[in-house]
């Protein structure tokens, strides 16, 4: 099983080799331009200087399934929206290579990440899914997550709209 750890800027390239391929071949985000490794380091130091986390799935191995340094995935998570208001609701991201696809290594890094945001104070974490993502829908679901809004042809890519599925979490303590 990978180590789950803090990301540290210098996984920012082996972090744009898994993500940007996605950015660049899929609808899975609509984020149309791949991000650089100085990009990248950036929002790790910015999202854990704002308390919020970034972490990797780190193989141990110096190998990664193909990306340098032994990331295997990473996930992350920010402030759903903007203001004081919405201090306690978070959004995720989490991306795997697909070498690590159904080892567990998904489950682990979600359950790190919640884990984490409990323990900042966040009420809720919210995964925006492109919704012909099928796998990441049932992977979510596989974890609690419910589906807690659909918004038509909210993302444009590759020449069409596409439909964004909200899927939140309660992470209060259940009683």
């Amino acid at each position: 099983m990978a180590l789950i750890r803090d990301a540290r800027p210098e996984d920012a390239g082996a972090i744009a080799a898994i993500w940007n391929p996605i950015i660049r071949d899929t609808p899975i985000t609509f984020y149309p331009l791949e991000r650089p490794a100085d990009e990248v380091a950036a929002m790790i130091r910015d999202r854990q200087a704002a308390g919020h986390g970034f972490f990797v799935a780190d193989s141990g191995d110096g190998v990664g399934g193909g990306v340098a340094g032994g990331v295997i995935g990473f996930s992350s998570y920010s402030q759903f929206r903007g203001g004081p208001g919405y201090a306690r609701s978070m959004e995720h991201t989490i991306h795997l290579t697909d070498a690590a696809r159904g080892r567990g290594v998904g489950r682990a890094l979600m359950t790190y990440l919640h884990d984490h945001a409990r323990r900042a104070g966040a009420r809720l974490m919210i995964g925006a899914i492109t919704a012909s993502n099928a796998g990441s829908i049932a992977f979510h679901k596989r974890l609690g997550y419910a589906e807690w809004g659909r918004i038509p042809a909210a993302g444009w890519k590759f020449g069409r709209y596409h439909d964004l599925i909200l899927l939140g979490l309660d992470l209060a303590p259940e009683s």
